[in-house]
């Protein structure tokens, strides 16, 4: 009978924190990290493909269309799988990685609705919308996060959409180009005037298996108006 030493008890969570050590001796910042991944041929994630991307593209199509949004701004577009289940009028997708770019500019080279620049060449462009997915939880360098979260919020006129998981936990075993952080608390002491307009549960839920299930959940904020605040809702389920 075949078995393996990583499902074995007490054996199995031990070389899990050897390779953990291993990875983050190897380990040489999430940029960095970004860079060598897609220079390696490998993709964006699970989390970008199949019925994970499925129920992102719901989401947010849904809300393009509810919100009559006309343009998109997103910040780690990564491979560009996701985008392919997109439905935006307008849309500018901004990476760390120039391979990730190269990419996207070859599989959208018909669609002159997108444009894709590496994030050093941002130049103060806004959108109605921003977004960003299956990224927060990467920027493991806390300037990095800072600055990315300025950015996501500075350059947006009306909605930012988060996907991300929100908690300080961080367990022995969690790889080192992941940081979950606790994003909520940094918005709301550093953006007031922006409030958490909806909370989506993920509709498939992590249960150890990424490509089966998120930590991820979509958390919305709408920019306030001089005309008062209203609770956020919560369900399961260059321009």
């Amino acid at each position: 009978m075949k078995s393996s030493f990583k499902d074995v008890p007490f054996i199995g969570p031990i070389i899990r924190r050897i390779k953990t050590r291993q990875s983050c001796k190897q380990f040489r910042g999430s940029k960095n990290y970004w860079i060598r991944r897609y220079e390696s041929g490998r993709s964006s994630g699970a989390g970008s493909y199949n019925k994970l991307a499925e129920f992102k593209a719901e989401v947010l199509n849904g809300f393009v269309k509810e919100q009559n949004i006309s343009s998109v701004i997103e910040y780690g577009c990564g491979d560009g799988n996701q985008l392919t289940t997109a439905d935006y009028l307008s849309y500018i997708g901004f990476d760390v990685s120039p391979k990730a770019i190269a990419l996207c500019e070859k599989a959208f080279r018909t669609d002159p609705s997108k444009s894709f620049h590496l994030m050093d060449e941002y130049h103060g462009e806004t959108a109605p919308l921003t977004i960003s997915l299956d990224v927060i939880y990467h920027l493991v360098e806390d300037a990095t996060f800072e600055a990315y979260m300025r950015r996501l919020f500075d350059s947006s006129q009306r909605f930012v959409v988060i996907y991300s998981s929100d908690t300080d936990t961080n367990v022995a075993e969690t790889a080192p180009h992941v940081k979950h952080r606790k994003f909520t608390a940094w918005v709301a002491a550093n953006y007031p005037r922006w409030r958490l307009k909806s909370h989506i549960r993920n509709k498939y839920p992590f249960k150890g298996n990424v490509s089966e299930g998120s930590f991820a959940d979509f958390f919305i904020y709408e920019k306030l108006s001089d005309y008062g605040v209203t609770a956020p809702t919560e369900r399961n389920t260059r321009p």
